[in-house]
């Protein structure tokens, strides 16, 4: 049974996979091969593997007992091969090019920090070891907190928080722990619009109201506006550092005193923190919490939902509430505590503590680069972004005046009159080999395009990036909108209709007739 849900359709129903020019009989165009689903290619009297029969046993899942045949699609061994190496080959990777999604830091991520990662007694410990076995890894999970709290000039660290939504969860749930130890039930907490979307969903998540504040003209934080906003219900601001626009919040010392002076707390979103490490303690910005995204700043692209980290650093006015369970020196060695005996930690937020693979790459990558290299981490983040910003605000629309931080930001003016939009323009993109910026994001800014080019992009492949886009700005212009709005047509599926696969997903399978 094909389904062509999202795909584009040839006259005959059928899947268009074939390029412009002249067709193929197999839609394959030399190496670039067309590849189905598994229950689009497969059938169920096919499988790689031979499984014995099962014995009569008595079920303990009591009514629930499957009763029929699952009927799903299989391939034999060579198929199933050929599938996923097929489908790995239409993968947009790093190792492959550059990625400019803005506020995402896909960077290189050093094949050190990999062999790292892969050692005897890193990779293949068990979370229930006893401690004494585990002493290793424990020293390297203190260790990296040391770096951390070290580079931020914070006190404390929770390491367990599993991203980056999950630490502003853990940032949030400290900040309450804290007001109701003093018997402070403050109900809202304040989020401008140029803070990361995951912000004011995690204050809701927490049971928190949430307020809204404007940004200005120059895409920052409305001074007057919070402070219009501030109360005695306000338990805390969530601001984003440099922002989603790619600003730095040149106010954010003014922003923590005014939330401090009324007795909440200044959560930072520290996603961007690549932008600033090295040059920056937000500790003394006057900081309460802050969560890392160790898969950006410190390496290891984080494209396909994981694997991440986010350790947050806690001022000393909440480090007492930090969650178990977190690493110690004892007399003679590391020990873990796993039970909160001062009545004031919130609890636990995941069964272990936290994601090793990524604590090891994070100290490899910190290691390597040694202090200067980190704060120059910050310094090509900055330059890299500023010459992408220089190079094409002539030919398109850049959204605020004067430099930027570690993402150019640009809206769609310039495309004003083309009969393309933003999304034509990216779909461009992929025709030129490129994935597409982070498109509609922010909010803040109409047709928004936000690019990252990242610290490890060297300036020979950020030109042949800067080239690619004047080249088809210069297009637009012309009027060559058909080049746009089927874009794109070197794709193996070319366009897809992603609003409409999104609002009519096929969920289930069902074997064909």
């Amino acid at each position: 049974m094909m389904n062509n849900q999202g795909r584009p359709t040839g006259i005959d129903g059928t899947t268009e996979t074939s390029n412009a020019g002249y067709e193929t009989y197999t839609g394959n165009r030399g190496l670039a091969q067309v590849e189905g689903l598994i229950y689009e290619i497969g059938d169920t009297q096919r499988t790689g593997v031979d499984l014995p029969e099962v014995e009569e046993f008595e079920s303990c899942i009591g009514g629930v007992t499957r009763d029929n045949e699952i009927g799903l699609a299989g391939l034999t061994e060579p198929e199933a091969m050929r599938h996923y190496t097929r489908l790995s080959r239409k993968n947009y990777a790093i190792d492959l090019g550059l990625y400019p999604l803005g506020s995402c830091t896909m960077k290189h991520n050093p094949r050190l920090n990999e062999k790292v990662a892969r050692l005897p007694g890193v990779a293949d410990i068990h979370p229930l070891q006893p401690i004494s076995t585990v002493q290793g890894a424990l020293d390297l999970i203190d260790t990296l907190a040391h770096w951390l709290k070290t580079l931020t000039g914070m006190p404390a660290v929770a390491m367990s928080p599993k991203a980056g939504a999950h630490g502003e969860l853990c940032g949030l749930m400290a900040i309450r722990s804290a007001l109701e130890a003093k018997g402070d039930a403050r109900s809202i907490v304040l989020a401008p619009e140029s803070a990361h979307g995951t912000n004011p969903a995690t204050a809701a998540l927490c049971g928190y109201k949430v307020k809204p504040i404007p940004a200005t003209e120059d895409g920052r934080v409305d001074l007057d506006a919070m402070k219009e906003a501030l109360g005695p219900d306000v338990a805390a601001i969530m601001v984003t550092n440099p922002n989603t626009c790619g600003l730095f919040e040149r106010e954010i010392i003014e922003i923590a005193d005014a939330v401090h002076a009324i007795g909440g707390y200044f959560y930072c979103d520290g996603a961007n923190f690549n932008a600033i490490v090295g040059k920056v303690r937000p500790g003394d910005l006057g900081v309460d919490a802050m969560h890392i995204n160790l898969h950006k700043t410190f390496s290891t692209p984080h494209g396909g939902g994981g694997p991440g980290a986010g350790p947050v650093v806690l001022s000393e006015a909440l480090a007492p509430y930090a969650p178990i369970p977190y690493v110690v020196m004892g007399e003679e060695d590391f020990d873990m505590v796993e039970h909160d005996t001062t009545g004031k930690s919130f609890g636990r937020m995941t069964a272990f503590h936290g994601q090793m693979g990524m604590f090891t790459r994070a100290l490899a990558y910190m290691m390597s680069h040694g202090a200067d290299g980190l704060a120059r981490v910050a310094e090509d983040s900055v330059l890299n972004a500023n010459y992408v910003l220089a190079s094409l605000k002539d030919i398109m629309s850049a959204s605020f005046e004067g430099p930027c931080m570690h993402e150019a930001l640009f809206d769609d003016r310039f495309l004003k009159d083309t009969g393309v939009s933003t999304l034509d323009f990216s779909k461009a993109m992929i025709d030129e080999g490129y994935h597409p910026m982070t498109m509609y994001f922010p909010l803040v800014v109409h047709g928004a395009m936000l690019i990252e080019p990242t610290e490890s992009e060297s300036k020979q492949s950020v030109d042949q990036f800067i080239g690619m886009m004047r080249y088809l700005v210069e297009k637009a212009k012309a009027g060559d909108t058909g080049r746009f709005t089927g874009a794109p047509y070197n794709a193996p599926l070319k366009r897809l209709d992603e609003t409409g696969a999104a609002r009519n997903p096929v969920l289930r399978w069902t074997a064909a007739e």
